[in-house]
């Protein structure tokens, strides 16, 4: 049960004292650090400092802490694993991390070339959280900026881990938390980021005891001097807040991490909606991104998606429709002119009873079994003739009706 435990890098459990015995098997790639005060050689060496040397998220390798002075056995094992096939770097010295960090903290130096962040080192919480949305500006208005110091970031940190607690890794610290601060708020909601934010906050929380806020979190919008908004609200006063930022590179970062939050939560309730603003959205970023519109063109656009998807939570008030009920008004294809000629009463009608007559013939496992899904086909089929829906568009509805059902049947089996 303990060893079950110590594997959970979540778990309180964190520190094990090994007599003996506990090394044989045992894998738990989280582990980072451990500290050795009994004699050891050969291929018990190996395997115990094989322990901590597993790449985990965020770390990039293990640190052995020698109290016996082992370099020599740990040489021998090393020359014997190679000899036998083993492949890889198996270990590196301090020294050459140093350099590395060194290197990667010269890079980041560079892309915050001009800006004066000293009050991040010196300053009360408050005062460092306030230097945040100019940071970023800094980065937004380089060229590639924003994955530019993504990549920097990850590369100094990794190197950093390696290298602490070398004098000059203490000496860098401060500003070291500083790089990773900015970058946790820039790559809130980036595509391809897996780490959690979680994670970052904890790393720095790990490394750095001086250059964090109290709780190690950083909230975008706190940073931006902004409140957090109510995204399905999206009011025009916090709208008209986030136009007047001085800040207009992160104003836009702001608005797209709302728009993506909010159709990412769309999506598991309207495939027809998600779609849409997605692509909306993917073709407004996509301008920005080439310098095909200027900032402020970019923010209106991006506020008048948000006064977009704010009118269409109304839609479903004014239909008087449920929220199931106008995802499948969505999915019928109602701004297509040969469809809009039954006329908004008649698709109101089709979408309630799609709704109503879905939920009676979907089972869990109905996605993966072919001849309940084509009972279905034949009854959405069956409803949209009944109503006169168009034949030339009742197949690509019918997909989409599907689709639908699909995104809800589990919640509707339940």
């Amino acid at each position: 049960m303990l060893a079950q435990r110590f594997r959970d890098p979540e778990d309180p459990f964190r520190i094990v004292i090994v007599r003996d015995m506990w090394l044989t098997g045992f894998d738990a790639p989280s582990l980072h650090t451990m500290y050795v005060d009994k004699p050891m050689r050969g291929h018990g060496l190996m395997q115990a400092i094989a322990r901590v040397n597993r790449v985990f998220k965020d770390k990039p390798g293990g640190l052995v802490v020698d109290y016996l002075g082992l370099a020599d056995e740990l040489r021998k094992a090393l020359a014997t694993y190679t000899e036998s096939g083993g492949t890889g770097k198996t270990a590196i010295d301090q020294a050459e991390a140093v350099a590395v960090m060194l290197e990667k903290y010269e890079v980041c130096r560079g892309l915050f070339h001009g800006f004066d962040f000293s009050r991040w080192m010196s300053g009360p919480p408050q005062d460092r959280l306030s230097l945040l949305p100019a940071a970023q500006e800094h980065i937004l208005a380089q060229d590639e900026g924003k994955p530019r110091l993504l990549g920097a970031v990850t590369l100094l940190s990794q190197a950093f881990a390696l290298a602490v607690p070398h004098e000059e890794a203490l000496r860098i610290r401060d500003e070291v938390g500083f790089f990773q601060a900015v970058r946790a708020v820039l790559a809130k909601g980036t595509p391809g980021e897996r780490r959690t934010d979680e994670e970052l906050d904890h790393a720095i929380l790990q490394i750095i005891s001086r250059a964090v806020v109290s709780d190690g979190v950083i909230d975008i919008f706190a940073a931006a001097g902004l409140k957090a908004p109510d995204i399905s609200i999206l009011s025009d006063e916090f709208l008209a807040e986030v136009r007047g930022m001085p800040q207009r590179n992160l104003a836009v970062e702001l608005l797209q991490k709302l728009l993506k939050g909010e159709i990412k939560a769309r999506a598991k309730r309207n495939v027809v909606q998600a779609r849409s603003f997605a692509e909306m959205l993917a073709q407004t970023v996509r301008a920005y991104q080439n310098r095909a519109i200027e900032t402020a063109q970019v923010i209106e656009a991006l506020i008048h998606l948000a006064k977009d998807m704010r009118a269409a939570n109304a839609r479903g008030e004014a239909l008087e429709l449920t929220e199931d009920e106008l995802a499948f008004y969505d999915a019928l294809e109602v701004n297509d002119s040969a469809v809009k000629v039954l006329g908004e009463p008649t698709l109101v009608d089709i979408a309630r009873e799609l709704v109503a007559t879905v939920k009676k013939n979907v089972t869990i496992d109905w996605t993966v079994r072919d001849n309940v899904r084509a009972q279905l086909r034949v009854i959405v089929k069956r409803i949209l003739r009944k109503y006169g829906y168009p034949p030339d568009k009742q197949e690509k509805a019918t997909q989409t009706v599907l689709e639908q059902a699909e995104l809800l049947s589990e919640m509707w089996a339940v």
